[in-house]
C-alpha cells in the first residue's frame, strides 16, 4: 500500500533538490527565492484539509482514497515533464504550483490509508514503512543528476551552462514515470473494503454526521485533541528548519562551498550536483534509521526519541557554518537524516490513535497546516532577512533552520506522553506497538 508513496516522494525529492537552481537559471535573485517557493505551503494549506475531507466522504469503483492518489499522480507527472523545459521564470513558478497541488492531492490520503487498512497495533509500523519509502525515494531522486553525469556520461556542452542542465531534465522525465507508475501499482494491487466492512471491523469507530465541508473543518479545529495542539508547535518549528534547508541548501553549497560567483558556470553546476548528493545521503540515513526508531522508542519513549532526533538535526544544520570542505559537508547529513526519519513518522505515531476514525482524513489534512504555516512564514520573511540581515549569505539561512529545529526538540517535551493518549486500547502504549510490530 505504500509503494505509491515512493513515487510521490520521488517527485518531492526532485523538486527539493533542483527547484531553486532552476529558478536561478531562469533569472531569479537570491532574495526572490522564498516568495517563488510560496506555492508549496499555500497549496498545502488549501488542498490538504479539503482533500482529506473529500476522501473521508468518497466512495466509488476505486474506493475511498485511491481516486485521489491517481488524479494527483497524473497531473504531477505532467508537471514534472514540463517544469525543466519552462521558457521563463514565471512559467516555472506556475508549474511548481501545479506540481505541489498534485503531490498534495496524492499524498494527503496516504496517511489516512494506513489508518483505514491496518489494525491499530500495526499503524506505527505502517508510518515507519512510509518513512523508509520516503528516504529511499529521496536518495535516488536527489542523487539522480549526479549519477546521470558521473555514471552514465550525461555531459553539458561548454556553451550551454545558462540553460537547465540536461541531467536535471532527464531526472525530471524519469521522476514523472516513477511517480505515475508506482501510484498506479498501489491503485491496482491494494483493495479498500467498502464502508460497511470498515464499520464492522472497527466497531469503536465514531459515527458522525457531516454538516458540510467548511463547517466540519471549523468544528474539527475547535475540537482538536490536546496532544495534537501540543504537536502543532513541534511541527511548526521543525518544518521551518527543514524549509530553510529546502530553500537555500543547494545554492548555498554552490556559492559558499564551491565558490561559484554566478549561475552560468561549471562551478555552479558542480555545486548543485554535490548538494543533490548530500541530500541523497541524508535521505539514505533517514531510510536506514527508520529501522532503528522502534527499538530506540522502546527504551526512551516516543517524545524523548523525537527530541533527541531533532537535536541531531539541529546540530547538523548549525555546524555547516563552520564547514568549508565539500567532503566534510557529508558529516552533518547524518544528523539531518536522523531528524528527517523522526519527523516523517513519530509525530504521526503520537497522533493517529487520538483521532476519530471517521475523521482521520480531515484531521491529517489539518495536521499538515502545521507543516505549511511555517513554510508560509519562511517564504514571506526569509527574502527580507536575506536582503537586510544576512547579506545574501544563503548558508546563514540554513543555520537559522537549525535554531528552529532545536526549539522543536525542546517543545516536544511538552507533548502528552503516549500512555495518556491511547483512547481505544489502554494495554498498548505507542512504544509497545513499535516494539511488537518491529
Amino acid at each position: 500500500m505504500s509503494f505509491g508513496f515512493f513515487g510521490i516522494q520521488f517527485g518531492w525529492g526532485l523538486q527539493m533538490a533542483n527547484t531553486s537552481s532552476i529558478f536561478e537559471h531562469l533569472g531569479a535573485r537570491v532574495h526572490q527565492l522564498p516568495l517563488l517557493w510560496l506555492a508549496a505551503p499555500l497549496t498545502g494549506l488549501v488542498v490538504q484539509p479539503i482533500i482529506g475531507y473529500l476522501s473521508d466522504h468518497t466512495w466509488g469503483p476505486l474506493g475511498r482514497r485511491r481516486p485521489y492518489f491517481l488524479a494527483g499522480a497524473i497531473a504531477g507527472s505532467i508537471a514534472l515533464i514540463l517544469m525543466p523545459n519552462a521558457p521563463n521564470l514565471w512559467m516555472a513558478v506556475g508549474l511548481l504550483w501545479i506540481l505541489d497541488t498534485s503531490a498534495n492531492v496524492s499524498m494527503t490520503p496516504f496517511r489516512s490509508f494506513v489508518g483505514d487498512l491496518l489494525p491499530e497495533e500495526q499503524r506505527t509500523l505502517g508510518f515507519t514503512i512510509q518513512g523508509v519509502f520516503h528516504g529511499l525515494a529521496g536518495v535516488i531522486a536527489s542523487a539522480l543528476p549526479w549519477l546521470l553525469h558521473h555514471l552514465f556520461g550525461v555531459v553539458e556542452s561548454q556553451e550551454n551552462f545558462h540553460a537547465i542542465p540536461i541531467a536535471i531534465k532527464l531526472s525530471f522525465y524519469i521522476g514523472a514515470f516513477i511517480f505515475l507508475g508506482t501510484v498506479v501499482w498501489t491503485v491496482l494491487t491494494t483493495t479498500e473494503p467498502p464502508p460497511t466492512e470498515l464499520e464492522i471491523s472497527s466497531p469503536q469507530q465514531e459515527q458522525t454526521h457531516s454538516q458540510g465541508m467548511f463547517a466540519d473543518i471549523r468544528i474539527a479545529l475547535q475540537e482538536m485533541p490536546t496532544a495534537m495542539r501540543q504537536l502543532a508547535w513541534v511541527q511548526f518549528c521543525s518544518w521551518f528548519g527543514m524549509f530553510c534547508l529546502f530553500l537555500y541548501f543547494p545554492p548555498a553549497i554552490a556559492h559558499n562551498i564551491f565558490g561559484a560567483t554566478s549561475e552560468g558556470t561549471l562551478l555552479y553546476t558542480t555545486g548543485i550536483e554535490w548538494a543533490g548528493l548530500c541530500i541523497a545521503l541524508y535521505n539514505a540515513v533517514c531510510c536506514l534509521f527508520s529501522f532503528v526508531l522502534p527499538k530506540l522508542t522502546q527504551h526512551i519513549s516516543l517524545k524523548n526519541t523525537h527530541s533527541l532526533c531533532l537535536l541531531c538535526g539541529a546540530t547538523g544544520l548549525c555546524s555547516m557554518l563552520l564547514i568549508h570542505n565539500q567532503y566534510v559537508l557529508l558529516l552533518p547529513m547524518i544528523g539531518i537524516g536522523i531528524a528527517w526519519a523522526s519527523m516523517l513518522s513519530l509525530p504521526y505515531a503520537m497522533l493517529i490513535n487520538v483521532l476519530p476514525a471517521s475523521k482521520s482524513g480531515l484531521y491529517m489534512g489539518i495536521f499538515n497546516f502545521f507543516i505549511v504555516l511555517p513554510e508560509i512564514v519562511a517564504s514571506l520573511s526569509l527574502g527580507w532577512m536575506m536582503n537586510h540581515l544576512f547579506a545574501d549569505n544563503r548558508l546563514i539561512a540554513v543555520v537559522l533552520g537549525g535554531v528552529f529545529m532545536m526549539g522543536a526538540a525542546i517543545l516536544t517535551q511538552r507533548v502528552q506522553s503516549s500512555s495518556n493518549i491511547q483512547p481505544s486500547n489502554p494495554s498498548y502504549s505507542a512504544a509497545d506497538q513499535l516494539v511488537s510490530t518491529h
